[in-house]
């Protein structure tokens, strides 16, 4: 790790592209191209990235066809899923590549990747010949490590510029087409389908004039435990709660519909679909208030979750940190501010603090909260509980019957990043252990 560290600090910069690059192509090479045999579908933006890439699985399964999958949650070929302890969202070039081996061995007809900017940034994406590009939204996030907001757009619009330039692969003696996929609301849209790609699709909620290939929800509804939207004359009911996941569910339909899918295959499959390991995920052991564990960790994802889960009838609670390392410190008061307009009670964390000191990481994201009071009038009510059980723990003993716990930031994870390494941890079993020794006389 400290060589590691000490190449990225003083190699130049060219050097470093160069070696990711060359690794990028070697292991294409290694692995015998396996990205060939199959429908390759990236999905990339800030945030709904895992959501889009399980949703567009189980339409693709429900269709009929066997898929492998590479997400920050888990790795699938066909019906073998593991877990992803990588911490890492987009595994390096050699791993990927092996993945991708496997998925074509087993006769895997799709494979779906999430495709992230540090991933683009190293050449990850290089050696795989992608046919789908789908770009679910972008905000600020990687600031640091990509040196500004426009360098991170870069990196994002470089894998759609990398989709137009991927030759065309025949599978079954079929031309397969390139296709690209965008969120028509998003405010860089008209960046990303700029790309000379031959079929575009747009989504959203948002009409616009004279477009072609747009999948359009009206009749949004979005009510406790239920969520409902309309295209042209199908109605789609959703479990997934808050508009973000309409966007998520769009992006996913939109996917299947360039694919041939029949709609009524969509329509079942997006309706039968509880949760998405991690993201907006409820805990229940029969507690007389929600419990939800989601990945939020950007400002945007953070004040959407929040937005979703507050009521005028009841509390919210919220535990959250920031992920250490010199990483995005920007973010951090950005998030306490957030917290402090929508939750009624606050409590900072511990969150993979790498080498940083946690500490100094929970002041940061402190220092925005009032204290003296909330924006809306209310009382601050904020605690600082650096270990993170203990945290879960106060903010589970706090709750009253119909209030929500909403605890972010890690999601479906299973290890915390600490100095000098790592230990296991999940925020779900956590909750559950913790509820568990609360309301013991409620289980069997």
């Amino acid at each position: 790790m400290i060589l590691k560290q000490f190449i990225k600090k003083f190699l130049p910069s060219f050097f470093l592209s160069a070696y990711h690059y060359f690794l990028a192509t070697l292991a294409n090479v290694y692995y015998r191209h396996p990205s060939e045999k199959m429908i390759i579908i990236g999905v990339t933006g800030t945030n709904g990235k895992t959501t889009v890439t399980h949703l567009i699985s189980a339409l693709l399964e429900k269709a009929g066809y066997k898929v492998g999958l590479t997400s920050s949650v888990n790795f699938k070929v066909g019906a073998n899923i593991q877990k992803n302890s990588l911490k890492m969202t987009m595994p390096g070039r050699f791993f990927l590549q092996k993945l991708l081996r496997k998925m074509a061995n087993a006769g895997c007809d799709y494979a779906i990747i999430e495709v992230t900017s540090e991933g683009i940034r190293q050449f990850r994406h290089k050696g795989i010949n992608f046919d789908i590009g789908i770009f679910t939204n972008l905000t600020p996030e990687h600031i640091e490590s990509h040196g500004g907001f426009e360098n991170y757009k870069k990196a994002k619009l470089e894998f759609f510029n990398h989709l137009s330039k991927n030759g065309h692969k025949t599978i079954n003696g079929k031309i397969v087409n390139k296709v690209l996929i965008v969120n028509n609301d998003d405010k860089y849209t008209e960046e990303f389908l700029k790309f000379n790609i031959e079929q575009k699709y747009v989504y959203g909620l948002k009409p616009r004039d004279n477009q072609q290939n747009a999948i359009i929800a009206t009749n949004c509804e979005l009510s406790n435990g239920k969520t409902s939207f309309s295209i042209k004359n199908h109605i789609f009911n959703l479990k997934l709660l808050g508009e973000f996941n309409v966007y998520n569910a769009l992006a996913a339909i939109t996917a299947g519909v360039s694919q041939n899918i029949d709609m009524e295959i969509i329509k079942k499959t997006i309706a039968e679909i509880q949760n998405i390991p991690g993201r907006m995920e409820f805990i229940e052991i029969g507690q007389p208030f929600k419990v939800i564990v989601d990945y939020a960790h950007t400002p945007d994802a953070l004040c959407k979750v929040y937005e979703t889960l507050q009521s005028a009838n009841s509390q919210l609670i919220c535990v959250l940190g920031s992920a250490g390392g010199g990483r995005d410190r920007w973010k951090r008061p950005e998030m306490g501010k957030i917290a402090a307009q929508y939750c009624n009670q606050i409590i900072l964390t511990n969150e993979d603090p790498y080498n940083e000191n946690p500490e100094k990481i929970i002041d940061e994201i402190n220092s925005k909260i009032p204290q003296n009071s909330m924006p809306t009038g209310r009382q601050a009510n904020y605690q600082k509980i650096l270990d993170r059980r203990e945290a879960v723990k106060t903010a589970l003993m706090s709750a009253r019957p119909n209030d929500t716990v909403i605890i972010t930031g890690k999601g479906a994870e299973n290890k915390m990043m600490v100095k000098n390494g790592w230990i296991q941890w999940d925020d779900r079993e956590v909750v559950k252990e913790e509820l568990k020794k609360i309301y013991s006389h409620l289980l069997p």
